[in-house]
């Protein structure tokens, strides 16, 4: 039976799998920081979208907003344009959970795409 490394999470994505880990600029409830990311995300056949998820780490600023209600947040890395998210629940160190759909707050590699003739 294979086991998942103990430091894996639910949403730890594979090593092999596209993502970002790094700073970025987080913004909930008007506060405005620079936080570490670590995303990663998938494209849902289901849906057709592409869902990005991870965590924010831990910044005292965005933990109260998010006490104090805040559910919307927007990530940006680089100069690249904010990505609008979901906070989700905060996880025993004090990290915060991020989930989206949509376009990812960081760069996907181009992905071309065969149609079959007609």
């Amino acid at each position: 039976m294979r086991r998942r490394p103990a430091s894996a999470g639910p949403w730890a994505p594979p090593a092999d799998e596209d993502g970002y880990r790094g700073p970025a600029e987080v913004a909930v409830a008007g506060t405005r920081v620079r936080a570490e990311v670590h995303l990663a995300g998938h494209l849902e056949p289901l849906d057709g979208r592409y869902h990005w998820y991870g965590r924010i780490t831990r910044h005292d600023a965005l933990v109260a907003a998010k006490e104090a209600g805040a559910t919307e947040v927007r990530v940006a890395v680089g100069d690249a344009a904010p990505a609008t998210g979901r906070l989700a629940e905060l996880d025993a160190w004090g990290n915060l959970r991020v989930t989206g759909t949509g376009r990812p707050p960081y760069p996907l590699e181009p992905v071309e795409v065969d149609l079959p003739a007609e």
